[in-house]
């Protein structure tokens, strides 16, 4: 794994279901179990889905025009499969985009169709992963007491 392809975040326990989320550049959020205001495990992947879109669309929209108004609504519904098991079905981002009027609008609005395609088939690595079901480990560190 090369130095620019690993990404990485840090989950710290702050108390019983709430955690602080750090990635390396310092930036920080809360994620807990659904109990106050931070975000939710399936929040997050709900957000990461529609933000690696967003930011996608985004770079390539406004380079045309600045939107008026760039919304994108993140939706799924939280199953319990055949197997007993928990998974999102049903996931939706829908994007609500506005741009001014004129000609750079006009072009604007003729490549956010063409740019939400193109971040679904190969820019946005969070739907892709998903999509393609990727495997997951779930390891302990060495040095860990589970005793």
């Amino acid at each position: 794994m090369s130095a620019d392809s690993f990404r990485s975040v840090e989950i710290e326990r702050t108390s019983v279901g709430q955690y602080v989320v750090r990635n390396v550049r310092g930036g920080s959020l809360s994620m807990g179990a659904g109990e106050d205001a931070s975000f939710t495990p399936v929040e997050l992947l709900l957000a990461a889905i529609g933000g690696c879109t967003a930011i996608d669309v985004d770079l390539i929209t406004s380079r045309r025009a600045e939107p008026i108004r760039f919304s994108v609504e993140v939706t799924g519904d939280k199953i319990r499969d055949e197997a007993g098991a928990n998974r999102m079905s049903n996931i939706e981002a829908r994007f609500t985009v506005t741009f001014p009027e004129g000609a750079d609008g006009d072009r604007a609005r003729e490549a956010l169709p063409r740019s939400l395609q193109q971040s679904h088939d190969r820019l946005c690595t969070v739907s892709r992963t998903v999509e393609l079901g990727t495997p997951v480990s779930i390891v302990e560190a060495a040095g860990s007491t589970g005793d």
